[in-house]
């Protein structure tokens, strides 16, 4: 086998010039081990371990981890310590498999608990099923988009989290300087990250509540301003770019800086329960974070349902050449050859595709009827009908937002899920107990389908750049749904009965808690926020009468304030590095050694969360809480600005400096 290239090639994150092609690490026009015995055992051992670890600290400690990056790393370790040949295919692989973990994880984890928080039974099959049918419906109707995500739009999405995934695959082949820059940087990442998390030195957040002055804005005019200190996500800032990273914080701002202080003003002496979850406190007796979590936070899921359905219209091309690919396989006749495609552009075949979906709805629509779920077939096909259009419709949405930030909003949506849910089976007669369960069984395939799409695109997107084949992605990819699935909801049920889910020492499950707040008061009577999502939704039309990306816009508004303002940071950094020199070679290439050390931050951050969260869910508390309390702000501008300093300082010494 001829050599393999160790670096990514130049042209990897750019538009590419007009006839100008990206050739991937593996020439597609060769064929490499990336199915084998040790690879695919290997990736559900990885989803084994994962969606338990994901599922058990996600409940218990409240702290849920992407671990695509952690995967990676051991993938690479593993397969260098055993000197398999051609690991690189075999890795991606691993990843893919082993990814599933962390996309069912959460799509279970933010809607199923709350069936027992409401007090409704759920057994095991109605768990399992709706995990795995939501899995399955994402990795179908996303592999109609692959082209257009991973190949058409080549150069224009900064995937931040499949970059940096991408360099620690890419940093086993290496060995050089590339692999050198990586791992020093991760170590620098995640030590101080895991300071920061276990140890408290310094504070993990920095607001302008830290003077007195800005304590007083906060307390009368409801104006603050908050960043993360973290080293991944200034990473992640640094790979996303400063134009997202700028439209990003623009929607945050005028939710901080405008709504906000608006909200007080204008509702600052009354009692606004716009949901009916039992608000007691007038809007002017709240902080400016519960202004955002009880209201403002609503406005953004508006924006980014609207930016979904407009980005839907715009790419009404793209779903017609699928659906267009799909009719002209159904209708070609028998014995007609096509042209052969690359390995590396092979998916799985389109009819294969469009069958799997109708099995796979009509295996909804059998576990909606006769799984317990809702009371007659009327209902049943209401709650296959929400599934599959919200599924469908906001795909796209999902695999956009992860491409562009590599954050997907998924509970947003699925709350907005829950309350067209809940809304429309009262009108159908489905209420009480039996309809808050069904809601949540709904919510739960859905959010898991959206979780799914957004956590595969970066699997497509990895294995785009190394040069794997899509095909075999995709088929491997329903394999790792099936574990994930069962190992999550055996995890839940083992952990419902040694802890529970509500009473004292139960489990934390946040994301669930906010669930069934919203979906009890619906169920009886309650309202939706339809104001504030008109709202979000106006804005999202305006943006895109002035060709603002909406999407990005509206992450803004949805995402607190404290993990967009460091992209913002990062974005910068990154302008300034790849514009300092008169050379455009020597700005581009500080701008790739930038990549690396950001992913590295991205790798060590994301690595040693998952240490600090084991110790944390250990009861091992080394946390410095009086310190933290009364220093930790202060504290954290010094390593902050010296992490700053390291990324440009770093980032600037190439070869091309003289």
């Amino acid at each position: 086998m001829e050599d393999i290239k160790t670096s990514l090639p130049e042209n990897a994150q750019r538009e590419l010039k007009p006839g100008e092609k990206y050739e991937p690490l593996l020439s597609p026009s060769k064929n490499y081990p990336e199915v084998t015995p040790y690879s695919v055992c290997l990736g559900i051992v990885m989803a084994i371990i994962f969606s338990a670890a994901a599922a058990y600290l996600g409940l218990k400690v409240g702290q849920v981890f992407e671990a695509a990056i952690p995967i990676a790393i051991i993938a690479v370790g593993l397969t260098g310590a055993l000197g398999k040949k051609g690991g690189l295919g075999q890795n991606v692989i691993i990843q893919s498999i082993g990814g599933c973990s962390g996309a069912v994880v959460a799509g279970a984890i933010f809607t199923l608990p709350a069936i027992y928080i409401l007090g409704v039974e759920v057994n095991f099959m109605q768990m399992f099923l709706s995990s795995l049918l939501g899995g399955v419906l994402g990795i179908l109707f996303l592999i109609p988009f692959r082209k257009y995500f991973v190949k058409e739009m080549h150069g224009k999405y900064p995937f931040p989290e499949a970059t940096a995934t991408t360099q620690v695959l890419v940093s086993g082949e290496s060995g050089g300087k590339g692999a050198k820059t990586l791992i020093i940087s991760g170590l620098i990442g995640g030590l101080y990250d895991f300071i920061v998390a276990t140890f408290g030195v310094w504070g993990e957040t920095l607001t302008t509540t830290v003077v007195s002055f800005g304590q007083t804005v906060a307390d009368k005019a409801k104006v603050m301003l908050k960043l993360n200190t973290g080293a991944a996500v200034l990473g992640l800032g640094y790979i996303v770019g400063l134009k997202y990273a700028f439209i990003i914080c623009c929607g945050s701002f005028l939710v901080w800086l405008v709504i906000i202080p608006l909200i007080n003003i204008i509702w600052g002496g009354q009692v606004i329960d716009l949901m009916g979850t039992g608000i007691t406190q007038t809007v002017g007796q709240m902080s400016a974070d519960q202004i955002f979590k009880e209201y403002a936070r609503h406005i953004g899921i508006g924006g980014i349902a609207t930016a979904g359905i407009i980005g839907i219209i715009k790419s009404f091309g793209v779903i017609k050449s699928a659906v267009g690919l799909a009719a002209s396989e159904f209708t070609k006749k028998p014995g007609s050859t096509t042209a052969s495609c690359e390995r590396t552009d092979e998916d799985i075949p389109m009819k294969t595709v469009v069958f799997g979906i109708i099995i796979a709805l009509i295996a909804v629509f059998a576990f909606f009827a006769f799984g317990g779920v809702v009371d007659n077939v009327w209902q049943a096909v209401t709650g296959l009908v929400i599934v599959a259009v919200i599924s469908f419709l906001f795909t796209t949405v999902a695999a956009n937002a992860i491409a562009i930030v590599g954050t997907n909003p998924v509970s947003g949506m699925t709350l907005m899920t829950l309350i067209i849910a809940a809304l429309v089976l009262v009108a159908v007669g489905l209420k009480g107990n039996s309809g808050m369960a069904a809601a949540l069984v709904i919510g739960g395939v859905v959010c898991t389908a959206l979780s799914m799409a957004g956590s595969f695109v970066t699997d497509l997107k990895i294995g785009y750049w190394i040069g794997t084949t899509p095909k075999k992605q995709e088929a491997w990819k329903f394999v790792g749904t099936i574990v994930a699935a069962a190992t999550v909801c055996g995890v839940m049920l083992v952990l419902n009965k040694t802890f529970g889910f509500t009473g004292d020492n139960a489990l934390v499950a946040p994301q669930a808690n906010a669930m069934a707040a919203v979906i009890q008061p619906m169920m009886n009577g309650g309202g939706a926020p339809w104001l504030l999502y008109g709202i979000g939704a106006v804005i999202a039309i305006i943006l895109t009468i002035f060709k603002i990306p909406a999407l990005a816009f509206a992450l803004g508004m949805f995402i607190p304030i404290d993990l967009n303002l460091p992209l913002l940071v990062g974005g910068a950094i990154a302008w300034y590095v790849s514009s300092r020199s008169k050379d455009a070679k020597v700005n581009e290439e500080r701008h790739e050694k930038g990549t690396l050390i950001a992913s590295g931050f991205i790798a060590g951050g994301a690595l040693m969360g998952v240490v600090s969260a084991i110790l944390k869910f250990a009861d091992i508390d080394m946390f410095l809480t009086g310190w933290n309390a009364q220093y930790g702000e202060a504290v954290a501008i010094l390593p902050y600005l010296a992490l700053i300093a390291f990324l440009i300082g770093a980032s600037m010494k190439t070869s091309g400096d003289k």
